[in-house]
């Protein structure tokens, strides 16, 4: 069997604020194979880019590990190191943010390549930047090369993210809302481009995104993981989770995700949660956190009992005592 690229075991993450403790994860486990796209959705303050920074190695989480081809990150040294840094990429969000203002195009995408040996000379490293460049769809080429940050639109600039992080050949790409800042109109350009790079390069992808429209668009091969305050609420191929979602919190996304024809979307049932307020994550509800929200709950076990993922289909696995049979759960209540 494949060892996985990546794997996050049991990832909990704790910050503190004004001294008192605040979970952003609890208990996050992804499993990242070579060339799989799985797709982390949820509303804002989730956990999904801490997951991903964590992922990335930029965040040491507060419990539980990180695997690299099956070795903990945080005990690589050395060359083993240097070369999970350059398998594991990320791509920002913020495309005005994460480019240097004061470099060009092939400056920014040169820097790596010289830093980590992978051009001869400055002729090689003007083919390479050349490749780089026809690969996220930047031509003419000449109009690039040599331009500042400033001078480019909002999507050229993330183009030219996506060609940095893969100046050092990356195996998994991290996009952290990728397309988030971008207009609509280029969104689908740049999805298309990420699809195309998934195929042509036979990268793995973690795609984080608000968006399920996005996520389903771009994860349909895949798999999507549902996050809801710090926890993944249902996980299994993109297909199972958008064609039957086993979460009320999944349904209630999907109930809000507009169609291409509006009248379908006017038409659309919508589901209704018993609160539009987002619990604080400094005074988290016991066992299930969504059940304040939710139009399933039931009184004496989603409020007793924290629900674990449960087999829902093949590989779809849901976080929910009432959609995956609650009656056990009454038991364990009674006992």
């Amino acid at each position: 069997m494949t060892t996985p690229i990546l794997q996050l075991v049991d990832i909990s993450q704790t910050f503190l604020w004004h001294k008192k403790p605040v979970r952003a994860l609890d208990g996050v486990s992804l499993t990242i194979n070579e060339g799989q796209t799985i797709c982390l959705v949820g509303e804002s303050g989730c956990g999904k880019t801490t997951t991903g920074k964590i992922a990335a190695g930029l965040r040491r989480p507060t419990s539980g590990q990180v695997l690299f081809r099956g070795h903990d990150i945080w005990t690589l040294k050395g060359r083993d190191w240097e070369e999970y840094r350059a398998a594991v990429q990320l791509i920002h969000q913020d495309p005005y943010a994460s480019l240097n203002p004061s470099r060009t195009v092939a400056q920014i995408l040169g820097y790596p390549l010289f830093r980590h040996h992978l051009v001869r000379d400055r002729r090689h490293a003007r083919d390479r930047i050349y490749q780089l460049l026809e690969l996220v769809d930047l031509t003419p080429i000449e109009d690039f090369y040599d331009k500042y940050p400033h001078q480019l639109s909002g999507g050229q600039r993330q183009r030219v993210s996506i060609a940095r992080a893969l100046t050092v050949n990356p195996s998994f790409l991290i996009a952290d809302e990728a397309v988030s800042m971008v207009d609509v109109s280029i969104r689908v350009s740049l999805l298309k481009t990420l699809s195309l790079l998934r195929e042509r390069l036979g990268v793995a992808f973690l795609f984080i995104t608000h968006d399920l429209a996005i996520a389903k668009y771009f994860a349909w091969p895949g798999q999507i993981g549902v996050m809801y305050l710090g926890r993944i609420v249902e996980y299994g191929p993109t297909p199972q989770v958008v064609g039957d979602p086993g979460h009320p919190y999944t349904r209630a996304l999907l109930s809000a995700v507009p169609e291409a024809d509006p009248a379908l979307t006017r038409s659309k049932e919508r589901v209704a949660l018993a609160s539009q307020n987002i619990p604080s994550l400094l005074n988290l509800p016991p066992a299930c956190t969504f059940h304040p929200r939710c139009p399933l709950f039931v009184e004496g076990v989603c409020d007793t009992i924290e629900p674990a993922l449960t087999e829902y289909g093949a590989d779809h696995t849901v976080a929910c005592h009432v959609t995956t049979g609650h009656t056990t759960a009454r038991e364990r209540v009674a006992v």
